[in-house]
């Protein structure tokens, strides 16, 4: 690991525009968020919707911030509080300290984006690489127009892999973050109506997700899915860029890396490809086949980088489900233990049903029961309605036998299930919460997913507060398994 700091006085002493005050000290890390800042990180005081950065620059300093990076006109303000980066626009800063680590770097990168699969795959490839190599992946979906920055300007100078993910709800969102973290390799997991309230069409979404090929360094790889009705539309953007190759991957017989065998279980898949030729067979640490699916996006980037595919593929077998996104907690209600499936990070059709597949392949013990706890899909617009009733045959089929519903939207689908599957609705998720509490019992298997909006998380929260083992009883069942 290297020794050197992440960003020397006199690299920071570079950005455009920027004045030094104070005695600052070589940043460790980068920071924007005051809360969660470690002694010697540059703390960027950065404008957002709900709260300006500048009110917690003294918290930051307090905390051991190497200095602070504020706007000039404010600058004033904290000359008394310590070190300063005073330039003229914060975000800005920001982006091109992003732009100096990535013009800095050797590293080989790799940018995601798609409309379902994004996180997990930068997951599953931070996992992959980094048996090849230090490797550098951004922080939960840090994916927006600062988030890629943040990422960027976290890179260690020293680090061999890069791993990015690239987010959008808007047209044109994409370009500017592809440009500046520049990829050797770009991938789009797939293309879905998410987000669709702000397009005219899926085309529409498929073109915006293509702009990450605008980015692609010259000679680099476009790694697409075959299975989409958009591979075509997807190749044309990869084929207008700079990129030399174009990789399709998934269960498509067109496809150069190619699922042969996909044995999706209840906690794990075995699954077996043909990698641009050569066959591979491997295990995946966690459920679902639309994890299964996206490993072979990140096979097709192993491919493209020209790292060895039989090591790539054995690394899945330690993957595990990131918080909130198919995360598994073994809790304990008084009359026994029930396992608790956390999808509550965000959701979109696509996303809906395949946790939905994965609730089906579940183990449910003799007295247990598959609970599903739904809240509203949103930014689907005028599909809306449509979209959440369209998933009563989905719920019928996962096997549950009680649903919970919160939202409007919502409210369409538990209207069109049967009877026999109603557990209870409420308008929002904080009234839904005491049903479903009251409700849980040894040998269910619950689910709860909906989009971030509806803090249908405090749900899964809740029952993993309420029913957590105490740690003598946690510590038996961690011997015994």
């Amino acid at each position: 690991m290297s020794l050197q700091p992440l960003w020397t006085l006199d690299e920071l002493a570079a950005l455009p525009t920027a004045r030094l005050v104070g005695v600052a000290k070589p940043a460790t890390g980068i920071s924007i968020d005051s809360r969660t800042l470690v002694p010697g990180d540059l703390f960027f005081a950065i404008r957002g919707v709900a709260s300006d950065g500048h009110d917690h620059v003294r918290g930051a300093l307090e905390r051991g911030a190497s200095a602070a990076v504020v706007a000039e006109a404010r600058a004033g303000e904290f000359t008394d509080a310590g070190p300063l980066v005073a330039v003229s626009d914060t975000l800005t800063a920001l982006q091109d300290l992003g732009c100096m680590a990535r013009a800095r770097s050797r590293a080989r990168i790799v940018a995601v984006t798609g409309s379902v699969g994004k996180t997990g795959t930068k997951e599953a490839l931070r996992l992959v690489l980094s048996g090849f190599g230090r490797t550098h992946a951004a922080t939960a979906s840090f994916n927006n127009h600062w988030g890629v920055p943040v990422t960027l300007a976290r890179m260690p100078r020293d680090a061999e892999f890069g791993v990015f993910e690239i987010g959008m709800n808007h047209p044109s969102e994409i370009l500017p973050l592809t440009a500046m973290v520049r990829p050797h390799v770009a991938v789009v997991t797939t293309v879905e109506p998410v987000h669709i309230a702000h397009f005219r069409s899926v085309s529409g979404i498929a073109d915006a997700k293509g702009e990450i090929f605008s980015g692609v360094e010259t000679g680099g790889v476009a790694v697409i899915t075959r299975d989409s009705p958009f591979f075509d539309r997807l190749a044309a953007h990869a084929g207008a860029s700079a990129a030399g190759r174009i990789i399709g991957f998934g269960e498509n017989g067109k496809a150069d890396v190619r699922a042969v065998r996909i044995s999706a279980g209840p906690d794990s898949s075995m699954v077996e490809a043909d990698v641009l030729g050569r066959r591979v067979a491997y295990r995946i640490g966690m459920a679902g086949r639309h994890v299964a699916q996206n490993s072979l996006a990140v096979l097709a980037c192993a491919a493209a980088l020209g790292l060895d595919i039989g090591r790539a593929a054995s690394a899945y077998a330690g993957l595990t489900p990131p918080a909130g996104r198919g995360e598994r907690l073994q809790l304990f209600a008084p009359s026994g233990e029930f396992v608790l499936i956390d999808e509550s990070f965000n959701a979109n059709p696509a996303s809906m049903r395949a946790a939905l597949e994965t609730l089906a392949l579940c183990h449910v013990p003799p007295g247990g029961r598959r609970i599903a706890v739904l809240a509203d899909m949103g930014e689907l617009g005028e599909t809306g309605p449509a979209a959440h009733l369209a998933l009563a045959g989905s719920v019928v089929a996962s096997g549950a036998d009680l649903v919970f519903a919160a939202g409007p939207l919502t409210r369409r689908l538990w209207d069109a299930l049967p009877e026999r599957l109603r557990g209870a609705y409420a308008d929002d998720a904080g009234a839904l919460e005491r049903h479903v509490v009251g409700a849980v019992r040894g040998g269910d298997v619950v689910m709860v997913k909906g989009s971030k909006s509806t803090l249908v998380s405090k749900i899964a929260a809740a029952l993993a507060s309420r029913f957590r083992a105490p740690a003598a009883d946690a510590r038996a069942a961690t011997a015994r398994t």
